[in-house]
């Protein structure tokens, strides 16, 4: 007989507000005890020293992280002048110390440089892996880490207004919106080298993920004076949240039954053309919907869909 899974069948999303100094993971273990779940996972790592939006998927909702981890996402930074670092953040050994202290004006004469189809080497403290092992920890144990540059995407670099970090004649903060795969600290760096400058961060925030912002996130030391009831209904978030930008087509029940079986729909003409309008470039992925709530995430072939993630809510 199969052992029971321990917690609750507990779905859905939280818009974790992650604190300084604590890693990702045991963001998410802390989040799935206090819901008492019984699975959770989260939509892109975190640093420690890095604060902000960290979403965390519970029970079902942890199908649809891919869409998650593919999703844009916004930063706000601080970069302190005069130190360069082996991490290039505050806490790393110092490399290298300078006098020179670019203006907030030769910051932001650089910044266009960095948006749009940009090729980035991440740093060698980064989690990418090397021959089986994270990068990090080779670096850590003084290997050389070599790795190879790959395209990245910012939308937008700007500086930020001056209330949401300090810009004085030792530190400037930028704010950027990019793709996935950006490195913040690899920006710092190329900015200093690019500036004659040593560099590094000494503030990282996270302000968006997909739909998830910085206003609508819930911090952790609110979680954990909430009661278990007022979690649910005041954080939990359903588990559609992170499909906001996937087409949904409504389904009968009896479709829904055969697509949570795993099996193909055929839709109607007028279906498909509906689903066509809504779809992004060179993209099949369409959520079905049945009685408002998700049936399972599907790909649209022929006209048909043919479910490749069914939920159980």
């Amino acid at each position: 007989m199969a052992r029971r899974k321990k917690g609750q069948a507990i779905s859905g999303w939280v818009n974790l507000d992650k604190p300084y100094d604590l890693g990702s993971t045991s963001a998410v273990t802390r989040v799935r005890r206090l819901f008492d779940a019984q699975k959770a996972g989260h939509a892109g790592t975190l640093d420690p020293l890095a604060t902000g939006v960290l979403p965390i998927a519970l029970g079902e909702a942890t199908k649809t992280v891919p869409f998650m981890m593919d999703a844009d996402k916004a930063y706000r930074f601080t970069i302190e002048w005069g130190r360069t670092t082996a991490t290039y953040d505050r806490e790393g050994e110092t490399l290298a110390e300078s006098d020179v202290r670019p203006t907030a004006a030769e910051v932001e004469a650089l910044l266009p440089q960095f948006v749009g189809e940009i090729s980035q080497v991440p740093p060698a403290y980064s989690a990418i892996k090397v021959d089986g092992e994270r990068s990090y920890d080779l670096a850590r144990a003084g290997q050389a880490v070599e790795l190879d540059a790959r395209i990245v995407v910012i939308h937008s670099a700007r500086l930020a207004d001056a209330s949401h970090g300090p810009c004085d004649a030792d530190h400037v903060t930028i704010e950027i919106e990019c793709g996935k795969g950006t490195y913040v600290r690899a920006i710092v760096r190329d900015l200093a080298e690019m500036l004659g400058a040593c560099g590094h961060v000494s503030d990282l925030r996270r302000t968006r993920v997909g739909r998830f912002t910085e206003a609508d996130s819930v911090a952790l030391e609110l979680l954990e004076d909430l009661g278990y009831e007022a979690r649910q209904s005041e954080a939990l978030l359903p588990v559609e949240t992170a499909l906001d930008d996937i087409p949904v087509l409504a389904v009968t029940d009896e479709d829904a039954f055969r697509l949570k079986q795993g099996r193909p729909i055929v839709l109607v003409p007028r279906q498909v053309e509906a689903v066509k309008a809504r779809l992004k470039p060179g993209s099949r992925t369409v959520s079905a919907m049945a009685g408002g709530i998700v049936v399972a995430l599907c790909e649209m072939r022929a006209g048909r869909l043919e479910p490749s993630r069914v939920f159980n809510l």
